[in-house]
C-alpha cells in the first residue's frame, strides 16, 4: 500500500522548521507587517498584495511544488513553546548533478531578532542539506552593510568568497552583495572578510 509522502520537518533545540500551510497566513502576514521597517532595507520591494491571503496561498502552493520537485526547501520557523511563527528560511535554487548546491535565504521577525533563532535554523538547514539532501555546498549572499546577517553566517561556518556586483534588487535598487559558502567537509581556514 502506498502511503502519503511525509513533508519534511526539521527539529532544532527550540523550534520546528516546516513547510508553510494555509493556516499560517494570519501569523505570517501579521509578523511581516509588524517587522516591515526592520525587513525592507534588506529585501526586494514587496508587491502591492504581498501580505494578502491570496499571495500567501500562492506561496504555500509554490513551497509544496518546489519541495516535491526538489528545487527548494522553504520552511517557517515555529517556536515549540508557544507555536509562534518567528521567521522563515529557504534553501532555494537547489542544483543537482555536478553542482550539488543550493542558496540560503532567510528573515526573522523584528521582535525576536538577535536571540539566536536564525543561527539555530541555519545550522539545522545546512546539516539537513549535507546529510538528507546530499548537497556539497550551501551558498548565501547579503548586503555588505548587513553586519547581523554576515555575523550569523560566519558563526554558522560560512566563509566569505567575494562580492557579486548588482546581484539583486533590494529596496528598489540593484545592489552588490557579499557572497558566502559553507562546504560539506570544509577544510578552509578562516577567510578574510572584505
Amino acid at each position: 500500500m502506498l502511503g502519503v509522502r511525509r513533508r519534511p520537518k526539521i527539529e532544532t533545540e527550540r523550534m520546528t522548521l516546516r513547510l508553510p500551510a494555509h493556516g499560517d497566513w494570519r501569523a505570517w502576514s501579521d509578523l511581516r507587517a509588524a517587522s516591515a521597517t526592520f525587513l525592507t532595507p534588506w529585501e526586494p520591494v514587496w508587491a502591492h498584495d504581498h501580505l494578502t491571503r491570496r499571495a500567501f496561498t500562492n506561496r504555500v502552493y509554490w513551497a509544496q511544488r518546489a519541495e516535491t520537485q526538489g528545487t527548494a526547501l522553504p520552511l517557517l520557523l515555529i517556536r515549540r513553546t508557544d507555536q509562534a511563527l518567528l521567521g522563515a528560511i529557504t534553501l532555494d535554487n537547489i542544483r543537482r548533478g555536478p553542482a550539488q548546491t543550493g542558496t540560503l535565504g532567510y528573515w526573522i521577525g523584528a521582535a525576536v531578532a538577535r536571540q539566536g533563532f536564525m543561527r539555530e535554523a541555519i545550522k539545522a538547514v545546512v546539516h539537513h542539506a549535507f546529510t538528507a539532501l546530499d548537497l556539497s555546498r550551501v551558498e548565501a549572499a547579503c548586503l555588505p552593510e548587513n553586519a547581523p546577517s554576515r555575523g550569523v553566517l560566519e558563526k554558522c561556518g560560512f566563509k566569505y568568497e567575494g562580492v557579486a556586483q548588482s546581484y539583486l534588487q533590494i529596496n528598489g535598487r540593484w545592489r552588490n552583495h557579499v557572497l558566502y559558502a559553507n562546504l560539506r567537509g570544509d577544510r578552509r581556514g578562516k577567510t578574510d572578510v572584505g
